[in-house]
């Protein structure tokens, strides 16, 4: 069960890498397949790539210029230089110019792809950080805390136990033989309550 699960992730993980050299190897493979059905040396078909790969070209431009959207404008000129890989290779009698041109444009997307990975790698690296400054304050902010109610327990415990022994010595000193509660009112001190012993008894 945990080797699916590590064989998913390694699949996971590996897809995003090779997706530059599939995207490739799949319009070289659609191209080659189009060239094999009337596409070689066909004038009107060239034509026609190339004014689909233009238009590409062209929205590229008028999106870089007027929305400024880098996703946008990369996937404009991805598809013109796309469509123009594949007239060549749709249009070419040989494989030497197809698979000269699908090397560079494999390396040019993989170029393309690591500037974008590198962005992202550098925003997941940022946010893992400030999660990690985050989460270290708030337990920071937590063990401060447990230590002052600790502390708050503690007093309260303290003074709890000596209100008891207080109350236990005065009650203690009361039962004494000759001790004289109206002595110590007449001294000024504050009087305490008489014990009724036979209640006790």
């Amino acid at each position: 069960m945990n080797e699916q699960t590590v064989a998913r992730h390694w699949v996971a993980a590996a897809l995003p890498k090779a997706a530059p050299a599939i995207a490739t190897t799949t319009v070289l493979a659609l191209a080659r397949i189009w060239n094999a059905n009337g596409a070689e040396h066909s004038v009107g078909n060239a034509v026609l790539m190339t004014v689909l790969s233009a238009g590409a070209a062209a929205a590229g431009v008028c999106a870089s210029s007027h929305t400024g959207d880098s996703v946008l404008t990369g996937t404009a000129f991805a598809a013109s230089g796309a469509l123009a890989f594949a007239g060549v290779a749709g249009y070419a009698d040989g494989l030497s110019l197809p698979l000269l041109l699908w090397s560079l444009a494999t390396a040019g997307a993989y170029t393309l792809a690591a500037r974008y990975w590198r962005h992202d790698r550098r925003e997941t690296v940022s946010y893992e950080r400030q999660t990690s400054e985050r989460r270290e304050e708030y337990a920071h902010i937590e063990r401060v805390e447990a230590l002052r109610a600790g502390a708050q327990i503690e007093v309260a415990r303290t003074g709890a136990a000596y209100a008891e022994q207080l109350a236990q010595a005065l009650v203690t000193r009361a039962t004494l033989p000759g001790f004289d509660p109206t002595a110590l009112e007449r001294a000024g001190l504050p009087a305490i309550p008489a014990v009724d012993t036979s209640k006790e008894q």
